[in-house]
């Protein structure tokens, strides 16, 4: 589908509703009713002034600060900081406009955007920012000693004794930041950044926006085309979170559920496992092959055996670590955000296999999972997760009883081993978390015309954290969207192949859309050498 764009860069086409979208307002409560009928946007909150210099510490970029409401029912009232970021169009003589981007999480900085693609990077000023409680922007902080965070994020319960100990220390976590985070805690849903991105928008010159974002980023984008649909340029959303699932559910009961129960990354999780496991059984480069083997159940085997007592294995510079059935499941899931992680994910699990073998003898070191495979939004442990757990508790509905997240975890669990426990836990805090969801949050409809098509883009053999079933979901929510689907495994598909990277590239460039049901190869597959 090809349309003229306009000066700013922008695709100009009449919205179509797609028929038999879903329009949950019947069924997401009160909230939702209200914000069918007049949802709030900017209230008239004055457009912040951008003065750009150059960074300390981002060459080639320029930083400004943005003051944007704290509420937006009150935009004349207390304001707060955002760290903004913009890499300049290298071509400013001939450039087209300025593309906002967000990297996921929630919890990530975006404020040094990548180039996207260089095409993109030539015509396009690039801007991105620390979203409101994030980082460089007007922080949202629990903790005030050094020891202080929700350190078992970075992995998960498997026992009765460590649910137990998880449930206190997020009681504890989560009482500390209602001591401590003061009036922010209440204000950062997904809502109030789409509201900072549109007057982000109007700083820098923009009749309409221009935006890609992956993951949580997804989110983002969707919920800025149903509270701005008239203002929506070119916007492309990659690696895609199901709007529904993330704040009300389809259904009464799914309120019920935690929020990362009912998404279902479990799911995705293991499905992006067995594609791996396939491509491994097929490609003689993989380590952990073993032909004429069912290697799901030699993945199962091994993980029983680390359940039953951990390995310790000898590292590349000379250390050794210990290997406990979830460092294991934690080091696969990361793996498995980039099919590119393939070869160093098979050594590691062939290598933890031969050491788990009864009478085993030591190993020769393999190389690490790359930390760099992990989304850096979903790096659990690192400084700064209460800071993920307020966009998400402010944004979903969960229960209120802690008791519950057990029960759901080994739910989860029967679909995606492990995964399921890690992904449930996320959001153990949102039970007693203060003030319960943001009252400004957006819960639909998600079917508001827009001035332009989206782009949704999708991981068709697996994604660890947002199922290519919430992308096919997504694309037939929005009232015009085009769906991309990306034939491999992993979280994202920029960057992974040069179709992709084309069709975007077309997208924000000249207003064309990839024909209806594009699929894109990948540049080369999981056991191929990087370039």
């Amino acid at each position: 589908m090809q349309q003229g764009r306009s000066a700013r860069g922008s695709v100009v086409l009449a919205a179509v509703l797609v028929a038999g979208s879903f329009t949950p307002t019947a069924l997401a409560g009160p909230s939702a009713a209200d914000s069918a009928t007049k949802p709030l946007r900017t209230n008239g909150a004055a457009v912040p002034a951008l003065d750009w210099a150059p960074c300390e510490g981002g060459a080639g970029y320029e930083c400004a600060t943005a003051e944007v409401p704290l509420s937006y029912r009150d935009p004349s009232g207390q304001q707060i900081q955002l760290a903004v970021g913009k890499l300049p169009a290298a071509d400013q003589e001939r450039k087209l406009g300025t593309i906002f981007y967000n990297p996921g999480g929630p919890g990530s900085s975006g404020r040094f955007p990548p180039e996207l693609t260089p095409e993109l990077h030539q015509r396009f000023d690039i801007v991105g920012f620390d979203p409101r409680g994030i980082i460089a922007s007007d922080g949202l902080n629990c903790f005030t000693g050094p020891d202080d965070d929700f350190h078992w994020m970075s992995s998960f319960p498997a026992t009765p004794e460590q649910e137990r100990a998880a449930i206190e220390e997020t009681a504890h976590g989560v009482e500390q930041c209602a001591r401590n985070a003061g009036p922010l805690l209440k204000h950062t849903s997904t809502a109030n950044v789409a509201r900072d991105l549109d007057l982000l928008r109007e700083a820098v010159g923009e009749d309409r926006l221009d935006y890609y974002g992956l993951s949580y980023g997804s989110h983002l984008g969707t919920v800025y085309a149903n509270l701005f649909p008239e203002r929506v340029g070119s916007v492309a959303i990659d690696a895609v979170v199901d709007p529904i699932e993330w704040t009300t559910g389809y259904r009464p009961d799914e309120a019920t559920e935690p929020m990362t129960f009912r998404m279902g990354a479990h799911g995705g999780a293991q499905q992006a496992l067995r594609a791996f496991l396939d491509a491994c059984a097929d490609d003689e480069r993989c380590a952990f092959r073993e032909p004429g083997a069912d290697l799901l159940g030699k993945y199962d085997a091994l993980l029983d055996r680390l359940q039953a007592e951990p390995v310790v294995v000898p590292q590349p510079d000379g250390t050794s670590s210990e290997v406990t059935y979830q460092a294991a499941v934690m080091r696969t899931w990361r793996a498995l955000n980039s099919a590119s992680a393939s070869a160093v994910l098979a050594g590691f699990l062939q290598q933890v296999h031969e050491l788990s073998l009864p009478g085993a003898a030591g190993a020769e070191p393999a190389d690490s999972v790359p930390e760099a495979s992990v989304p850096a939004a979903s790096r659990g442990g690192a400084p700064g997760m209460e800071q993920m757990l307020s966009v998400m508790c402010n944004d979903g509905d969960n229960p209120g009883d802690p008791a519950v997240w057990p029960d759901h975890a080994r739910r989860a669990n029967e679909v995606g081993r492990g995964f399921g426990s890690y992904w449930t836990y996320l959001t153990l805090g949102c039970a007693t978390w203060p003030g319960g969801p943001d009252p400004d949050r957006y819960t639909g409809p998600w079917d508001r015309e827009t001035a332009s098509p989206v782009l949704v883009i999708g991981n068709r053999q697996g994604d660890p954290a947002t199922p290519y079933d919430d992308a096919r979901k997504t694309s037939e929510l929005l009232a015009d969207a085009r769906l991309l689907t990306f034939d491999s495994f992993g979280h994202g598909a920029r960057g992974e192949s040069a179709c992709v990277d084309a069709a975007l590239n077309a997208y924000y460039g000249e207003g064309v859309l990839p024909a209806v049901g594009a699929v894109c190869e990948p540049d080369r597959g999981p056991f191929d050498p990087a370039p």
